[in-house]
């Protein structure tokens, strides 16, 4: 955790809050392979790296196979070990180097003999895994552990054919020394080893290479049979023995190095491996993986292929194709708007439309505020008032007298709401409906063909009226029946009636004005109990139910009579069409002539690309997994079929 926060604060530039970032050496200014792999060692700037990528240019990696350094089975951390044997099993896994130290130890480490029992115990790894047994080189030197490894190999190992025995050190210096240094460099010494030849005081440090070398050539007996007489001085320093020996002998002594190295026999077999076996695999792999996407690319190239041959290439067969199709063409229009304004009528019904939604929640939210607005401003004095000029004979009116004309004024004034609701609603819903219908491709179709829109506005406008008179008629009737009492209203036991029983007492208390207005919050109150219900059935229930059949009855016969008018303006479309049908049939051609390049051309892409994967495919004896090509014997076929189907 201190790491993690370290790393955090130095690296805070870095960092993203909300996504990974990732930067290239250049950007950290790191000259070296070296400086960038010290940044990355296990510490503070580890902790926030996720993933660290290098690239190399080699022919085994143009495959599109990767190198990946897994931790050690062995690291200190066990997540990180758990990572390199997920690695090690995971099925595209093509090939597993196991690098051992039994060569330097003599002996394998408990977490090397637990590996090795996991891959025999798994036969789907176990035939791509690479043993190779590092630092060979000290068992030169030591008999004993020499044959400590040989023991070691011949108990724990049944199969062999996969063992290999490398010197990391000198093969890979030794490659590297033989490629890129000459003698006016000494040998790597003011080059590849410059910065481990550090001058102190006049004397150079010795790199470890070089002691190997010199190590390797007075007493590892390994040029004893060779043509090779090497001396080592032991009067000379490291350096000049390694320079003088390789000035003698020179490129000859280091491909001998390289060869007792073994890096050479391990390079060639995983070669071998990757290219011979595992590479036919992975192409076999791709060829079906492709297979299916061939087959449905080949069929559809064909199917364009044949359609676009069967096209007329006259302008008057043209014209004549296009006529013939008239009639089918204003079936599918008439029947695209009638599936268009049905999807659009079914999407309100199953309240999946938004715009639809938020108006009739505006709706909603108007009845319950007037209500609440009404409630709050009823005047019992106007009522009374108004019952009293009703009847002129009398100087008192009952408290019964004031609910009825409280009743009809509440009734009367949410039916106005609802009624301006409702049209208001129809107004922003038919908009929206006339927007989508001329967004249609088969509006635009209905154009091409007659020239107008057939008379779709007008009716769409004409339909808006109907629905606001329709509505306006369902909002009148609702309203009305407010006039008349809840029937849960007289209810024994309910509150409705202890309120108005407490009502009728406080009013009862005298017979003029006075003791009426005294009981206006309760009356208020009474109101409020009779009318709460019957607002909320109307906005939850009713005529939410009311709107959606009304929607329905009135705009699908609509669509599908307005279907059955496109479909009967045949000879007027027919008439219309031919005034522009030379040019359309024109340009037509001209269209089809260059979709005719295009998949001419697709398909002679595709066969190119098909050909050389078929062509990699058979080099590797993979005949059977070739992938389909589109001959032109094929084309010719699908043309008769074509011509066939329309001769007959």
């Amino acid at each position: 955790l201190k790491l993690l926060i370290e790393g955090f604060t130095q690296n805070r530039e870095r960092i993203h809050t909300l996504h990974n970032a990732t930067y290239s050496m250049e950007q950290f200014h790191f000259s070296n392979l070296a400086e960038a792999a010290s940044f990355a060692r296990r510490g503070s700037n580890s902790a926030v790296l996720k993933r660290l990528e290098y690239y190399c240019h080699h022919p085994l990696l143009k495959d599109g196979n990767v190198l990946v350094d897994l931790p050690g089975i062995d690291a200190p951390v066990k997540k990180d070990a758990a990572l390199a044997y997920r690695k090690i099993e995971h099925p595209d896994t093509s090939a597993v180097v196991c690098v051992l130290k039994a060569a330097s130890a003599g002996e394998l480490a408990t977490e090397e003999t637990e590996l090795l029992e996991k891959i025999r115990s798994n036969a789907s790894i176990r035939d791509r895994v690479f043993y190779v047994f590092n630092r060979i080189d000290e068992t030169w030197y030591s008999a004993q552990l020499k044959q400590r490894l040989e023991n070691l190999i011949q108990t724990q190992f049944r199969d062999t054919s996969r063992i290999y025995k490398t010197s990391g050190l000198l093969g890979f210096y030794g490659y590297q020394v033989k490629n890129q240094t000459n003698i006016n460099q000494r040998y790597g010494l003011d080059s590849i080893f410059a910065e481990s030849v550090k001058n102190l005081g006049g004397q150079e440090e010795t790199p470890q290479f070089v002691s190997e070398f010199n190590n390797y050539c007075a007493n590892s007996g390994k040029l004893l049979a060779t043509p090779f007489k090497v001396s080592i001085h032991g009067y000379e320093t490291p350096n000049k023995n390694y320079f003088r020996v390789l000035s003698e002998w020179g490129t000859p002594l280091l491909e001998q190095l390289i060869a007792d190295s073994g890096i050479e026999e391990f390079r060639t077999a995983i070669t071998r491996y990757l290219t011979e076996e595992k590479r036919p695999q992975l192409f076999a792999n791709l060829a079906d993986d492709l297979q299916s996407l061939c087959i449905t690319l080949k069929n559809y190239y064909q199917g364009i292929y044949s359609d676009l041959e069967s096209q007329p290439r006259e302008i008057e067969a043209m014209k004549a194709l296009e006529l013939n199709h008239l009639n089918q063409e204003l079936k599918e229009v008439g029947e695209k708007l009638t599936k268009h304004i049905d999807g659009y009528v079914n999407a309100i019904v199953v309240n999946s439309d938004e715009n639809f939604e938020e108006d009739f929640k505006k709706l909603k939210a108007r009845m319950v505020s007037r209500l609440d607005e009404l409630l709050n401003t009823f005047s019992v004095k106007n009522a009374y008032s108004q019952a009293t000029l009703t009847h002129p004979r009398n100087a008192t009116a009952p408290l019964l007298a004031v609910l009825v004309e409280a009743f009809y004024y509440l009734s009367n004034q949410l039916e106005d709401v609802l009624i301006e609701e409702s049209t208001s609603l129809v107004n922003r819903f038919c908009q929206r409906l006339l927007d989508a219908v001329r967004q249609g491709d088969y509006y635009r179709q209905i154009y091409r063909l007659l020239g107008n829109d057939s008379d779709i506005e007008n009716q769409l406008k004409q339909l808006e009226d109907q629905l606001i008179n329709v509505l306006i008629f369902e909002a009148r009737t609702e309203c009305d029946r407010y006039v008349r009492e809840n029937h849960n209203f007289y209810n024994e036991g309910t509150f409705s009636i202890f309120q108005f029983r407490q009502t009728v007492q406080q009013t009862a208390q005298g017979y003029d004005c006075e003791s009426i207005l005294d009981a206006e919050p309760a009356i208020r109150q009474l109101l409020k109990l009779d009318f709460e219900p019957k607002v909320s059935a109307t906005i939850q229930k009713n005529f939410r139910q009311t709107i959606n059949n009304t929607l329905k009855n009135q705009l699908i016969p609509m669509a599908k009579k307005q279907a059955d008018t496109i479909l009967q303006q045949f000879n007027q479309a027919r008439s219309y069409l031919e005034q522009t049908l030379e040019q359309e049939a024109a340009e037509k051609i001209a269209n089809n002539a260059h979709k005719q390049k295009e998949i001419n051309q697709k398909i002679e892409d595709y066969n190119q690309a098909i050909n050389s994967l078929n062509t990699c495919l058979t080099a590797m004896g993979l005949q059977k997994n070739h992938l389909p090509v589109i001959g032109e014997q094929e084309l010719e076929i699908v043309l008769e079929v074509v011509n066939y189907s329309s001769g007959g």
